[in-house]
């Protein structure tokens, strides 16, 4: 018998690419989006959230995070008897909780998947898991769902604490960067310029900018967000000034510790290597 599963946001990006990617695994598919319904490409189109969710053995929430309890709250007592209630967002504070709460007649599976709507294949990417109710039976579903994947799995707390650092900070530095290049009133000559690093760094840029504000927001509202964006404020205010006022042995150490400490888990070189193929691939 065909499994079917409702997908919540299915107009949104990542609606998109798991309404394919399902689809392809041979589900039946229905999507609901209540923004962007004219987007959803699923076979089966639902204009109504309750009628959506009422048989289909999987519900994926593709929906904003600031939305996503309540949504849970609505649907989760709604739900057939047995169903996966599956939340995806970049936050766990606020959703976990309200998955807890489901009824037990339903699985809450809660998983952040480590990629965009931009990716091709979903085999090799990363995907966090964090234990609700039932840790094992949890995993053992995602793992059935997504095939090829690598995963990982922490509690919500830690969760949301590593996704500061790997999420939240990198979004931070991006969007300033960002933003100092949309100030560049002579960009064309600084992209004739630039170099591999450049380069690189403001791909990073530009490809965050294809996020919706909404989710931009989210990611660095994070409050696990403030200590790293302190710690860089920091760094960044010693470096200026230490290298303005010809404090070289001070900014000489502070690379000089970096370099080791980095070292110790990376091969510096070559990621040097690979950032320079990276730029070569993209300049062909």
């Amino acid at each position: 018998m065909t499994e079917k599963i409702t997908i919540i946001g299915a107009g949104g990006g990542m609606g998109i690419l798991f309404t394919k990617y399902f689809t392809d695994m041979g589900f039946e598919v229905t999507g609901h989006d209540i923004d962007n319904q004219k987007k959803v490409r699923a076979s089966v189109k639902s204009d109504s959230l309750i009628g959506s969710i009422l048989q289909p053995d999987y519900v994926l929430l593709c929906t904003p995070t600031k939305a996503t309890p309540e949504i849970i709250r609505l649907i989760s007592k709604e739900m057939k008897r047995g169903a996966f209630l599956i939340e995806i967002s970049s936050e766990k504070s606020k959703t976990v909780p309200a998955l807890a709460k489901t009824p037990s007649k339903i699985n809450p599976i809660c998983i952040h998947p480590m990629f965009g709507p931009g990716i091709k294949k979903i085999k090799g990417r990363n995907i966090i898991c964090i234990p609700i109710k039932d840790a094992k039976k949890e995993l053992a579903t995602t793992k059935k769902l997504f095939p090829g994947a690598n995963f990982v799995t922490i509690d919500s707390t830690e969760h949301d604490k590593k996704i500061a650092l790997i999420l939240g900070l990198t979004h931070l530095m991006n969007l300033a960067f960002a933003n100092i290049l949309a100030r560049d009133e002579t960009i064309t000559l600084t992209e004739k310029m630039s170099g591999t690093t450049f380069k690189a760094q403001k791909i990073i840029a530009e490809s965050i900018l294809t996020e919706t504000p909404e989710l931009i927001n989210t990611i660095i509202s994070n409050p696990e967000l403030r200590k790293y964006g302190e710690e860089f404020w920091r760094d960044i205010g010693r470096l200026l000034a230490d290298s303005q006022e010809g404090k070289r042995e001070d900014v000489m150490n502070y690379v000089k510790a970096c370099q080791e400490k980095i070292s110790k888990n990376v091969d510096l070189n070559k990621s040097s290597k690979k950032l320079s193929n990276m730029v070569n691939l993209i300049d062909k």
